[in-house]
């Protein structure tokens, strides 16, 4: 049973806790809490070099040196805070950056609220035990044989269909009824690669629909996004050799992920609203009467300077976008302002979670909206690269990896 540091505040207070031993179990793994004596509590301050109130938050970080003098305690580190507390956001930054540094466990950090559920969790945790389980799978590096990922996302159904390390294939479709866009995927994919279904030797399937669709096609391979995103990411990008940071802004979620070697070192997976996500991007749009594909264009002849724009909140983030265009903004810089907000929102919530490095590869269908990667760059000062085919990175990464499950 794989074994997860929990590095908490909060967590029993809240009510928090049982939910997140009821999604570690139902992952096959168990939480742990590694003991520390109070002479190391106490003097944690020197350690990390900042002081807090807080005994839980002390002991979070007592419990980060045990684990780093002494890795082989855990398989992987799960470190939670309450949304609601400054410094357990601060004391959450410095405990991942700190394990990270000193030791590879693979580190997940999490803003719960009160209302946090086992099923909110669920993907987290599973992608946690992946990566400390299947070390091994996540490190290979080519397709072989020929293979089909399937990715059933929130908004959009993707599938490629792979021969010997070569993408031959792919289906787009918009997800409507879960089974019914699989299959148009699939047979969108196979049709273009001029492959029968009865030919593959294996199919990977990964994304909100997994386990829905892996058994309807006979997958060999259900994957949480995490994961299989990653390993499509870097594959696609040619960075699976050393350190990479993949951003992938969704229809519903965002993902960040610091990955060595394509394997995730650590991740932060979610947002606080809509505003934050493709959603708001594809409603900026159409109040613009353009469509998606035009929307990043479009931005790049705009300045987000011009136009004060907040999607923290979808609702919010309307209510500006309706107001710049009332006021005489123009289309472009409207574009541009929803464009950096998405991308800043993202820079100031789930980038702080993890350790960026070059090169920042961005994936997933928002990524060809021009306009999004530009913001970005400018937020980060580093260049961001838009691999070929980064809106089936999910679909790549699960024909990959299921390759491996073929051999022997």
């Amino acid at each position: 049973m794989i074994r997860i540091a929990q590095l908490s505040c909060g967590a029993e207070y809240s009510g928090v806790q049982r939910e997140l031993e009821k999604a570690a179990e139902a992952v096959g793994a168990r939480l742990i809490f590694p003991e520390v004596a109070l002479d190391d509590v106490l003097n944690v301050e020197s350690r990390f070099g900042i002081e807090v109130p807080s005994g839980d938050l002390n002991l979070a970080m007592a419990r980060a040196t045990r684990l780093v003098e002494n890795p082989d305690l855990a398989d992987a580190v799960f470190v939670c805070t309450c949304f609601r507390c400054a410094e357990g956001a601060i004391v959450r930054g410095e405990v991942r950056r700190f394990i990270h540094s000193h030791s590879r466990l693979p580190v997940l950090t999490y803003s719960f609220t009160e209302r946090t559920t086992s099923d909110t969790l669920l993907t987290r945790m599973e992608a946690l035990v992946t990566t400390a389980k299947m070390k091994g799978l996540l490190a290979r590096e080519k397709q072989t044989g020929l293979t089909a990922g399937i990715d059933s996302g929130s908004t959009t159904t993707k599938a490629v269909i792979m021969r010997d390390n070569e993408i031959i294939g792919t289906g787009w479709v918009p997800t409507t009824e879960v089974l019914k866009s699989a299959d148009a995927a699939l047979e969108a994919a196979l049709s273009e690669a001029k492959v029968k279904r009865e030919e593959l030797e294996g199919i990977g399937t990964t994304g909100y629909g997994r386990f829905l669709v892996g058994k309807h096609v006979n997958a060999r391979l259900m994957q949480e996004e995490i994961t299989v995103n990653s390993k499509g990411a870097v594959f696609l990008a040619d960075a699976q050799r050393g350190a990479a940071t993949v951003i992938d802004i969704g229809g519903m979620d965002n993902k960040a992920i610091s990955v060595q070697d394509g394997i995730p070192g650590g991740f932060t997976m979610g947002g606080i609203c809509a505003g934050a996500s493709g959603r708001f991007l594809e409603l900026t749009a159409r109040r613009l009467g353009v469509n998606i594909t035009e929307l990043g264009k479009l931005a790049l002849k705009g300045f987000h300077e011009n136009v004060t724009m907040n999607s923290y909140c979808i609702v919010f983030g309307t209510q500006s976008l309706v107001n710049s265009l009332s006021k005489g903004s123009r289309p472009e810089d409207v574009a541009m302002a929803a464009c950096h907000s998405v991308a800043e929102q993202v820079f100031e919530q789930q980038l702080q979670e993890v350790e960026v490095k070059q090169p920042v590869i961005m994936v997933g269908g928002t990524s060809l909206i021009e306009g999004l990667p530009k913001a970005m760059e400018n937020l980060l000062g580093l260049p961001v690269i838009v691999p070929r085919y980064a809106q089936y990175i999910g679909a790549v990464g699960a024909a990959l990896l299921v390759s491996g499950l073929l051999e022997g």
